[in-house]
């Protein structure tokens, strides 16, 4: 009987151990396949991430092919700025092989080349393209220009003053001193450290000053933060500009201007008077009679070239289109107003060889003005001499455009108030508001407004100067650049 027993257990004891075999053979398939598909997933991974390094790593390549791409036509046009076609006369985009430091082709770039008509501007689009990686591509545009002599509202070469009352919308250089009263919106810059200011005696002033109370102390003091005055600072000394190369700029417009625009010799007569009209055309006149100086009137400081510059007769000469490329150029004394409307235009008046005894001037004594400010319009004024406002100009004066007086100055002469019973120069001494929109590029002091003992006594009563900065690089046709290296003005990958 216990034998039996013993037998039964021993049965049972093997029946149940076979069961837990099974359980742990299904465990290890389960745990196996686990494996196998964790295994899978890494190798994916691994392969993944191994592609994506090499994707990565293409299109690092393809970018600095792109790049590569920009930084050749920099060179390029820094050789020939003006072309825009890579050399064949042929409109882009043009292909071009990228080879790498062992003188292997492993890709190419594609290279769009588009000046922005009536700019320096040209915008250049590369595509970066790999042989090894068809499906890898990165492109980059950038924006380079040459900037203008019209970078400031207003550019001079000779000590200024800018008296109370005025407010300037724009940067402002001078390579001599400067003496601001009213309110600089834009930076103040001078090429000098400290200067003898003509208008008064004493020690030696900052390069930039003011006389608005609390006026500045004087150097070697800290120069004090003002921004009652100068809105957005002061510089000083900073590199001076050029004015001597405007010389070369006038006799190629004049050679541009017999060639394609429009060509007129000296008028036998005291000058021409250009008007300007929406519809592109222009009405050119001889002036045959200048007015008369008011009784009493008379040059009372001894300026140079004085006179009332303001005309009293014209004889037509006709209406005519306005010029292919843009350029008139007056080989005489020249008075311009009017209104163009999606023009973009240059006035150069000038005799040569260059005399002082025979430099021409250019004067505006009714409003000079545009249709759209966006660009879309410009006028360029350059005169070899001065830019005049005369004694009959316009009470509410407006001036649109970009002018120079190369060797002279712009502004407006002292011509003395009337006083008591004396008459002087009449009532028309005592102007309004004058507001040039654009830039000013003076040789010798600028200036629409005099001070007599401080009081406003003759001129402009109110100036406002608000500096155009489409003009920085989309200058009138024939305007001096201030360099022929084209500098960077947007970068951007785009796709």
């Amino acid at each position: 009987m216990n034998i039996k027993l013993k037998t039964k257990n021993l049965k049972l004891k093997t029946a149940f151990n076979g069961g837990q075999g099974g359980q742990i053979l299904i465990q290890a398939l389960v745990l196996s396949a686990l494996a196998v598909v964790f295994i899978a997933v890494l190798i994916n991974l691994a392969l993944y991430s191994i592609n994506s390094t090499f994707r990565a790593y293409n299109s690092e390549q393809a970018f600095q092919v792109a790049e590569a791409g920009i930084e050749y036509y920099r060179w390029h046009l820094a050789h020939d700025p003006t072309d825009y076609t890579n050399g064949t006369g042929q409109p882009g985009p043009y292909t071009l092989p990228y080879y790498d430091k062992d003188g292997e082709q492993i890709g190419e770039i594609e290279l769009s080349v588009e000046p922005l008509s009536g700019t320096t501007i040209v915008t250049l689009t590369s595509t970066g393209r790999l042989y090894s990686d068809a499906s890898v591509s990165r492109t980059i545009q950038a924006k380079l220009g040459i900037s203008s002599f019209a970078k400031f509202a207003v550019a001079a070469n000779d000590t200024m003053r800018f008296g109370e009352g005025t407010e300037v919308f724009g940067p402002i250089h001078s390579n001599g001193g400067i003496r601001f009263d009213g309110i600089a919106h834009n930076i103040i810059t001078s090429a000098v450290a400290s200067y003898n200011d003509p208008d008064h005696s004493g020690q030696y002033d900052f390069g930039v000053h003011t006389h608005v109370d609390p006026a500045d102390p004087l150097p070697p003091s800290p120069v004090p933060n003002r921004p009652d005055v100068f809105m957005a600072g002061r510089d000083f000394p900073v590199p001076a500009i050029d004015f001597t190369g405007i010389a070369a700029d006038l006799a190629q417009i004049k050679t541009d201007a017999q060639t394609n625009g429009a060509y007129y010799p000296d008028s036998g007569t005291h000058g021409y008077e250009i008007v300007f009209h929406p519809d592109d055309t222009y009405t050119i006149s001889k002036a045959t009679d200048l007015k008369r100086k008011p009784n009493g009137c008379s040059d009372q400081i001894s300026d140079n070239d004085w006179g009332i510059w303001s005309i009293n007769a014209t004889t037509s000469v006709g209406t005519y289109p306005m010029p292919n490329n843009g350029l008139i150029f007056v080989e005489d004394f020249l008075w311009v107003s009017g209104q163009i409307d999606g023009q973009r235009i240059t006035v150069a008046s000038a005799k040569f060889p260059e005399n002082p005894g025979t430099q021409t001037s250019i004067n505006v004594n009714h409003d000079l003005l545009y249709t759209n400010y966006d660009g879309t319009d410009v006028i360029g004024l350059i005169a070899q001499n001065d830019i005049n406002v005369g004694l009959y100009s316009e009470d509410d004066l407006r001036i649109d455009g970009a002018i120079i007086a190369k060797n002279g100055r712009v502004g407006r002469y002292y011509y003395k108030a009337p006083s008591g019973n004396q008459n002087y120069c009449g009532e028309e001494a005592y102007r309004d508001t004058i507001t040039l929109y654009g830039m000013i590029g003076t040789n010798e002091r600028y200036g629409f407004s005099w001070s007599c003992g401080g009081i406003y006594c003759s001129g402009y009563a109110n100036r406002n100067l608000i500096y155009d900065a489409n003009l920085l690089f989309g200058p009138p046709p024939g305007f001096p650049l201030t360099s022929d290296e084209y500098e960077t003005i947007s970068w951007e990958e785009i796709h």
